[in-house]
């Protein structure tokens, strides 16, 4: 018997599925599961194939694939790229962010910000889109600990600021935003992001009353 593309089945974080399916792929998707069970010698329960099989598929789909590279090719150009030829320091950290902000948008991305909807499109499912994801967001935030660790190395932070917790608000501005844009909408969701980013900075150590001009 050829051995089927799909193995033994994650016991992962259950999600609840409701969908109709057509009587032929109903008995097909019993009958995959009959197969994997005696393949593997433990019982499937049909609904468990489904996320495996779309994971599959969606990971197999080049053109998917090719969208999803443009788009972080999209983010390096319209945001990394031009803080990182901001003198490091507080400045990179206020262009980053500036750059972030809404970037989709710029970037000519009609759906918003693909990282942002994968965060909450992903969290229950299981296989290598997700895997990616989370890789791409692991990093992300790490660039942004390393530009306040910059920061704070210019004097222009609290030595004793904790980064981690400051990416962590940060992200959490970020994803309100994306929801006041995308969801509401709420029209002033740029001038709210603003305000909330200059408090975080300001409590993180930057006094200054005026904002400093960042060219990026």
């Amino acid at each position: 018997m050829a051995k089927l593309k799909l193995g033994p089945i994650a016991d992962d974080k259950p999600v609840r599925l409701t969908a109709e399916l057509p009587a032929a792929v109903h008995r097909n998707l019993l009958a995959y599961a009959d197969a994997l069970g005696r393949e593997t010698g433990k019982a499937v329960e049909p609904a468990q194939l489904v996320a495996p099989m779309l994971a599959r598929f969606m990971a197999a789909d080049r053109a998917f694939a090719k969208t999803q590279r443009r788009a972080e090719s999209s983010f390096e150009v319209h945001v990394v790229a031009p803080a990182m030829a901001v003198s490091p320091g507080l400045a990179r950290v206020r262009c980053i962010i500036d750059r972030w902000l809404g970037w989709s948008a710029r970037a000519g991305l009609s759906g918003g910000c693909p990282i942002a909807a994968a965060l909450f499109e992903l969290d229950d499912a299981v296989g290598p889109i997700r895997d990616h994801v989370v890789v791409l967001e692991k990093h992300w935030r790490a660039l942004l600990s390393t530009l306040v660790d910059e920061a704070i190395a210019q004097g222009e932070l609290h030595a004793d600021l904790d980064q981690n917790q400051f990416v962590w608000e940060l992200c959490g501005i970020y994803l309100s935003h994306h929801v006041s844009n995308r969801f509401l909408p709420d029209p002033i969701a740029d001038q709210r992001a603003q305000q909330a980013v200059n408090a975080l900075i300001e409590r993180a150590g930057d006094t200054s009353v005026e904002r400093k001009t960042v060219s990026c």
